[in-house]
């Protein structure tokens, strides 16, 4: 049965928004094992808001850290240690999982994203700007995970359309391009379904 991890190339790059709009369009259940800032809600209360998937199907984290740092200082000003072994995947099934931050991003301080994928064994869906800098980032963060023997299913771009920023990063990384999440006016349930229906093939998700 379906199931992938969402990442990005960096923090702040639409990957919550993409995550919720993929969950939507396979009635998955989504999990964010690990959330780092919760003045400004959470990842999941943004997944629930934009996405339309039944209350149900957003499941609880394993880590809620109160600050918006990386997980492993997050954690160690909360008075926390992550244990990467209570990661475990949930059974459900089609599942969306959500990252934090790129696959470099410390979960502790030994153990990084990209390490807890690789155990997981599920494609990863990369999700990267379409601007300056995107090649770099995104080749590299395809190296960090095909280096520890992760899938890369594809990539999913974010932003205004930028065919040959896209196209190199396909190419150069042997790689699918899944398709482009344009900016939307109004970042509500009806029009982020449409947006991706009308820029993704569900199908290559199936």
């Amino acid at each position: 049965m379906t199931a992938y991890v969402v990442t990005g190339t960096d923090t702040g790059i639409g990957k919550t928004v993409f995550a919720a709009a993929l969950a939507g369009a396979l009635d998955a259940h989504y999990w964010k094992p690990v959330q780092s800032g919760l003045e400004d809600g959470a990842d999941a209360d943004t997944v629930a808001r934009l996405s339309g998937i039944a209350a149900s199907h957003i499941l609880p984290e394993t880590y809620r850290l109160t600050q918006p740092l990386s997980p492993h200082r997050a954690a160690e000003l909360d008075g926390l240690t992550i244990d990467p072994a209570r990661l475990e995947l949930p059974q459900h099934r089609p599942l969306v999982v959500e990252g934090a931050g790129g696959v470099l991003v410390p979960v502790t301080r030994d153990v990084t994203y990209a390490d807890v994928f690789a155990t997981w064994a599920l494609p990863v869906i990369v999700v990267a700007r379409t601007g300056l800098g995107t090649i770099n980032h995104t080749l590299l963060t395809i190296e960090a995970l095909r280096a520890r023997g992760v899938t890369v299913h594809g990539v999913a771009f974010v932003g205004d359309a930028n065919p040959d920023n896209e196209a190199t990063i396909a190419t150069m990384g042997g790689t699918r391009r899944l398709g482009r999440l344009p900016r939307l006016p109004v970042l509500a349930p009806a029009p982020l379904a449409a947006a991706f229906a009308a820029h993704f093939d569900l199908a290559d998700f199936a």
